[in-house]
């Protein structure tokens, strides 16, 4: 990307056009659409998508004489489809014979220019400009203008609103259940109005409604309509006389609502009304222009870096998920985005990600995906009372609600077998979303979401550890049994008849963490609002005492100097990493292989991603030899250096997040290999580093994890003790960093670090200090000043 603003291809790849089409997909927090061509139809190389937050819908397969049931992101109806040709002719279906597709990541626009020649020769220039408007999430247009170039007569375009379509955006899960739309109305109007509502299986109503302007040399003109119309799909062909170098113009404007929209009624006339008012494409393109300078406002970082491209792409793309317009709705952040159909868009854990970005830009966005969580607060407790215990436990995938959505079976592609899928047990989801609480309200000092709405699931997930903790009186400690941690690898012993690991290290020191969280959140709350929450959770004095005592007693295992990633795990055999290096020049999918070969991954002491080493992700080295002295577990200064470089030798990254991890604890200890890993995150999807995953969505954890290495690991950014402190470690590569950020309703906090000193300046509007400290100096800021640090 030379120019850093802007995201070009050039010419036709069919090899590439699924990932084209994820990183070339435009949205607005209600709804992304991807960068197919108008003309493409799904299948091969192309797949068209548009994809609404929060829009799931299960359905019912058949695998090997089971019936499982899987929740899926919707595909939605298509609003592309523009084709044309000269009347007689065959339709435009690509691909073209020059292209040159652009992403303006500044306005928010796609443009693509191509030459399209038919059968006889006859050559027609075409440009389609495409937003997703983020002035009025509702609304999505295309301008196609065609210019003939050696031909003049009729000239015809087609548009179409597509409901026909299916979920088919990822090969392995061919053969599952794929439809999800019943078409329930539709019409194509002879003014040029095209309509269209089906329904998913639970009920919700989909509708779009399309307007059509025609104009011909800059002027508007009347074109012939004649529609056409079937179950699921209606089509316009609009007519009119073309001449040589003389442009015509079709602006195709789209407006879409559901009946599960706050403030809407029927679905269908809130979109036809909303489609027949709205401005032409120009007008439009302005508004939503506005909109993202403002945006880029809010999130500005500047780096002396090269190739910054991907940092805005990165930014572009988390914007499009997670906005103002999906604060406004119960959704949570899928792991891939809105850009695709890759674990059938579900939600992870990748808020934790997510969050430490937006906290200190956007935590309005923030708070609303915190709401998410605690609107299923009661489903997490049902969650926990099927295991047998108390508190809350939150699923490892969700969706529309909080049940679990983690597939009770997965196909290894290498094999052709389907596979016991075990990943549920990734209980540390609890401890992610009471981390995210806590750090929420470290960053923003929101007392009343603590209050109203985050202490109560924070609680909740405390005395779901307290509940799950057994004590071993051997070791006179207490141990969390079969759950799974990060690495996802290893999911049983190779001695065990039942999966789950015990004692993973991860899952434990989090859980030691959120126990004494729990006794703080109570502490800060406002009297009155302490009181409501004991009474109502039955809440004696008794019970956070004994919390106290689990947390700080709870087993973590060692081995050979470094924290063993689970109990048991020293038992494992080293795998033979120089004949499979050699046999398998890429093994970011061992688990496949291993299994394709019989064997199994679990067997051995080789990981998917970083697993122990997510606790210095999470906390610096000072918080986890705190966190570890807490537990009784001596913990020098080289316990981080050694179990960092142990595990790295033995971690095939088979997870884009797992460069994020890597970049962030290498910092402290080899900051060349660290920004290695950061440019790997940085570019993951930009170069479909997981070999061909892109297309089916884009990996927005490691997208907002990039972003964050910049803004708080490589500036030493931390909130601790009121304040907000800084200890830059800048890689070699990287000169000097300027970003603004939010802290406790001080908008704006500008901050400069290079390598001689940082620079921290607090708004004139702000309302009372800020403390400020590098290293080991602290200073008050008041409103207007700034202050340098020399370093």
């Amino acid at each position: 990307m030379p120019d850093p603003w802007r995201l070009r291809y050039t010419g036709y790849a069919p090899a590439e056009e699924g990932l084209r089409e994820a990183l070339c997909a435009v949205g607005n927090g209600y709804l992304v659409t991807r960068g197919a061509a108008p003309e493409a139809a799904a299948g091969g190389e192309h797949y068209p998508g548009t994809y609404l937050a929060g829009c799931y819908d299960r359905a019912d397969s058949e695998i090997g004489g089971r019936v499982f049931t899987h929740e899926d992101l919707v595909n939605c109806p298509n609003w592309l489809p523009v084709t044309f040709r000269c009347e007689g002719a065959e339709w435009f279906t690509g691909p073209p014979v020059e292209q040159e597709l652009e992403l303006d990541l500044r306005q928010g626009v796609l443009t693509r220019r191509a030459v399209c020649v038919d059968g006889v020769g006859r050559r027609t220039r075409l440009v389609q400009r495409r937003i997703a408007s983020q002035a009025s999430p509702h609304l999505a247009a295309l301008e196609t203008v065609l210019t003939a170039e050696n031909w003049s007569g009729r000239l015809e375009v087609r548009s179409a609103l597509d409901g026909t379509v299916t979920n088919a955006g990822v090969p392995r899960y061919a053969g599952l259940a794929d439809r999800h739309l019943t078409p329930l109305r539709q019409e194509a109007c002879p003014d040029g109005e095209l309509w269209l509502e089906v329904a998913t299986g639970p009920g919700r109503r989909i509708a779009f409604a399309a307007r059509h302007r025609v104009r011909a040399g800059g002027r508007p003109v009347e074109a012939e309509v004649r529609a056409r119309a079937r179950p699921g799909l209606v089509t316009q062909i609009l007519a009119l006389d073309v001449t040589p170098g003389r442009p015509v113009t079709v602006d195709k404007v789209v407006a879409v609502h559901t009946s599960h929209d706050p403030a809407t009624g029927d679905p269908l006339e809130a979109a036809r009304q909303l489609a027949a008012e709205a401005a032409d494409f120009d007008r439009l393109l302005a508004e939503h222009a506005l909109r993202w300078e403002q945006l880029w406002e809010r999130l500005r970082i500047d780096a002396d870096l090269p190739g910054l491209g991907p940092l805005h792409l990165d930014l572009f793309h988390l914007l499009q998920t997670c906005s103002e317009h999906s604060a406004d709705l119960d959704v949570g952040i899928p792991a891939r985005g809105l850009h695709g159909e890759a674990y059938r868009g579900h939600v992870f854990w990748d808020e934790l990600f997510v969050l430490r970005v937006l906290n200190l830009r956007l935590p309005e966005l923030a708070r609303a995906v915190l709401r998410y969580r605690r609107r299923r607060l009661d489903a997490a407790r049902r969650a926990a009372r099927a295991e047998g215990r108390r508190g809350a436990s939150y699923p490892w995938q969700s969706g529309s609600d909080g049940q679990e959505q983690s597939p009770q079976v997965h196909l290894n592609p290498l094999s052709g077998r389907w596979l016991p899928d075990h990943t549920h047990l990734q209980r540390h989801i609890g401890s992610a979303v009471a981390y995210n609480i806590w750090e929420y309200y470290r960053a923003t000092g929101d007392l009343d979401f603590l209050a109203e709405a985050g202490a109560e699931p924070l609680l909740e997930i405390a005395r779901y550890w307290a509940s799950a903790a057994t004590h071993d009186p051997g070791r006179d400690r207490w141990s969390i049994r079969g759950v799974l941690g990060p690495d996802e690898y290893h999911d049983a012993y190779p001695w065990a008849r039942e999966p789950g690991l015990d004692d993973n290290a991860y899952t434990n020191v989090l859980a030691s963490w959120v126990l004494a969280r729990a006794r703080d959140a109570l502490r800060v709350l406002p009297e009155r609002r302490r009181g409501e929450l004991t009474e109502r959770l039955a809440l004696d004095a008794a019970e956070p005492e004994r919390w106290q005592e689990i947390g700080r007693r709870l087993h973590v295992p060692f081995h050979d100097g470094v924290i063993s990633q689970f109990d048991g795990y020293r038992r494992l055999a080293e795998l033979d990493w120089e004949t499979y290096r050699r046999r398998y020049p890429d093994l970011r999918r061992l688990d496949r292989i291993l299994e394709a070969e019989g064997d199994t991954v679990n067997r051995y002491r080789a990981s998917k991603q970083a697993d122990v080493l997510m606790l210095w992700y999470l906390f610096s080295a000072g918080e986890v030899r705190d966190l570890l002295r807490r537990l009784g577990h001596p913990a020098g200064y080289e316990l981080m250096r050694r179990t960092v470089s142990y595990y790295l030798d033995r971690t095939v990254h088979g997870s884009t997040l797992s460069s994020v991890v890597h970049a962030w604890v290498l910092t402290r200890c080899d900051r060349r290999a660290s920004w290695r890993h950061f440019r790997d995150a940085l570019t993951a999807d930009l170069v479909d580093a997981q070999g061909g995953t892109t297309r089916e969505g884009v990996h927005l954890g490691a997208m907002a994890g990039a972003v964050d290495l910049l803004q708080r690991c490589y500036t030493g950014l931390e909130l601790r003790e009121d304040a907000l402190w800084l200890d830059p470690q800048l890689p070699w590569a990287l000169g000097s960093l300027d970003l603004d950020v939010r802290y406790r309703g001080h908008r704006d906090v500008r901050i400069r670090v290079d390598r001689h000193s940082v620079t921290v300046a607090l708004g004139a509007d702000a309302e009372r200090p800020v403390r400020v400290g590098v290293r080991s100096t602290a200073v008050a800021l008041r409103p207007g000043e700034s202050h340098k640090f020399a370093l």
